[in-house]
């Protein structure tokens, strides 16, 4: 059973996305299993779990990117799965996306990126757009020079902050940050998690964080999940093995957490051997009378 955090919801304040009993199946390959987190307005949610446990695809099911083979996600009381096309557009102007690689445009300059939602999405003029764009790249500490650039031509902590700057354009209720320090130096990695803590403070922001590093963890959540491989689990067991604060998280006993959050890998180098040879042994028995 996941360790679960009595105080994790607010009563006081309106639920922004109720996931329930969630499933997430790529033709044979199951990746989620019978999820349910229900995240206040104004909550730091972060997501852990070791790779390929489908702490993305979780991400992405929040917000329509991805469609669940069993279960529903709500947003603001509304069902994804009864939305329209139109309806999920406008939905989704209201959420802000950091990409893992920023995911930023390479032909445009950073000026042009970060006004890329203004221009798709609203009615507001050059002048307006511009200097909102530059008010963005002053909230995540980038000088105005940087505007003229291209995404070539800055470093990887850059392109995160002005993937930052892009997501905060339309002013959304929800930000959502997949590996948002990946590659990152300790201190670029710092700069990150002052930035997210940053938005955090903007009124009614919910924030979700899908991260490996423990540190940004520790520091931006007030509540964390943690997601288990469903190929080490058993068909009962629960996927999701922790729900509570970065406190009640150090204190977790369970060993597949204290593993993960000491970063030992045990006798994982043996599992994940034995977990190939079944996955290589798979097709050939399936073809077998």
């Amino acid at each position: 059973m996941p360790t679960t955090n009595t105080n994790r919801l607010d009563a006081t304040k309106p639920m922004l996305l109720e996931i329930a009993a969630l499933s997430v199946s790529f033709g044979k390959q199951d990746v989620l299993r019978r999820i349910s987190i229900d995240i206040p307005t104004g909550q730091t949610l972060v997501i852990l779990g070791e790779s390929g446990c489908g702490k993305t695809v979780l991400l992405k099911t929040m917000i329509g990117l991805v469609r669940p083979s069993e279960g529903g996600v709500r947003l603001e009381g509304s069902s994804l799965a009864h939305m329209s096309e139109a309806d999920l557009g406008h939905m989704r102007t209201r959420y802000g996306f950091v990409f893992q690689g920023a995911a930023l445009f390479d032909s445009l300059t950073i000026a042009d990126n970060v006004a890329f939602p203004l221009r798709e999405h609203t009615l507001l003029k050059e002048p307006e757009i511009r200097e909102i764009v530059s008010a963005l790249l002053t909230e995540v500490g980038l000088p105005g020079s940087v505007g003229q650039k291209k995404p070539v031509q800055l470093s990887g902590g850059m392109r995160k902050r002005v993937g930052l700057a892009r997501a905060l354009a339309l002013d959304p209720h929800l930000v959502l940050y997949d590996e948002p320090t990946t590659g990152l130096d300790p201190i670029m990695s710092d700069v990150i998690n002052e930035l997210m803590m940053r938005v955090r403070s903007r009124e009614h922001v919910t924030s979700v964080i899908v991260t490996h590093d423990m540190i940004s963890a520790r520091k931006v959540a007030d509540r964390i999940i943690m997601l288990y491989p469903l190929t080490r689990l058993g068909e009962d067991e629960e996927q999701l093995v922790f729900d509570g604060t970065p406190a009640e998280l150090d204190r977790s006993t369970d060993p597949r957490i204290c593993q993960f959050i000491e970063g030992k890998a045990g006798a994982r180098l043996t599992e994940m051997r034995d977990e190939q040879a079944r996955a290589d042994a798979a097709p050939a028995a399936t073809g077998n009378p």
